[in-house]
């Protein structure tokens, strides 16, 4: 059992409270999944530059390593985001790689940052200062670990391509399959966690010139299990729910915002919740939020 959150805004003067109404949402799913918790926030990006969030060990000095580097970093507890010019990447992540081993590179993208570290989802929200976060969409996560261990690599959400992460309530039953066969294609997976792979299934699809819409469709014929996904991309988020959909969601919609949440509780704190149009997604059917470009 874990607890799911997403919300995606559409008015633009709801953005500065995206990390405060997504803070009070995640709360609420603390007794889904008090184990660890984590978040994706898509915020400003700037012409040309990506964004690498670093995770590190407790004591971490960022700050060195951003001057070692010569980036500007911006330190958050255990995370820091690296903002670098879109064309050294490569390099950089091979710099970090020799500099700090220690330090792992968890997502990157033009606005993606993402968050997540073992205890109370409340404490982690707050450690990150997630209320104070402001953008255009963002998913987050509270786990129950059930099959494997409680470890902040284990946490959701997963980031397997630029922009673009993963959250999942479930199980898939056939992953080890699709491990392989995506290591046969070259990705590399840094957990044993069957949402990691769900993760990169998508990533691969949409390298292959699928729309994200289309790599979740396909995923109903290739995934196996039972399983909620929420995902984001540097655009907007999508739900999709296995054909039984034996695990609880809910979405809520106003003229403001769209709103995932796995109970009806995770919404109620939301503006003008009461007007919403409220309802259970569907088994086996794509929902899909894009902002305007």
């Amino acid at each position: 059992m874990c607890g799911i959150v997403g919300l995606f805004i559409k008015d633009p003067k709801l953005e500065p409270e995206l990390g405060g109404l997504l803070s009070t949402m995640l709360d609420v799913m603390c007794d889904r999944g008090p184990d660890s918790a984590g978040f994706a926030v898509y915020g400003a990006g700037a012409p040309g530059a990506v964004k690498l969030t670093l995770r590190g060990p407790a004591g971490t000095d960022f700050a060195a390593l951003g001057g070692r580097l010569g980036l500007p970093v911006a330190p958050r507890d255990t995370h820091a985001v690296l903002t670098i010019p879109a064309g050294r990447e490569i390099e950089v992540r091979a710099r970090i790689a020799t500099l700090a081993p220690e330090v792992a590179v968890i997502s990157s993208g033009s606005r993606m940052e993402l968050y997540k570290e073992v205890g109370l989802p409340a404490d982690v929200a707050k450690r990150f200062n997630l209320a104070g976060m402001a953008g255009t969409h963002a998913i987050g996560h509270t786990r129950m670990a059930t099959e494997s261990a409680v470890t902040t690599d284990g946490a959701h959400p997963f980031s397997t391509g630029p922009d673009q992460c993963l959250v999942h309530n479930g199980s898939l039953s056939n992953h080890a399959g699709v491990r392989r066969e995506l290591e046969r294609e070259g990705l590399r997976l840094a957990t044993q966690n069957d949402s990691e792979v769900a993760a990169a299934y998508l990533t691969h699809r949409m390298k292959g010139g699928d729309s994200l819409g289309s790599a979740l469709e396909h995923s109903l014929e290739d995934l196996d299990g039972f399983y909620t996904f929420v995902v984001g991309t540097e655009s907007g988020f999508g739900v999709l729910r296995d054909p039984i959909a034996c695990k609880p969601a809910v979405m809520a919609e106003t003229d403001q915002y769209v709103a995932f949440g796995s109970e009806y509780r995770a919404l109620v704190d939301l503006p003008e919740i009461g007007k919403a149009r409220v309802w259970e997604p569907e088994p086996a059917k794509v929902y899909f939020w894009e902002r305007a470009a």
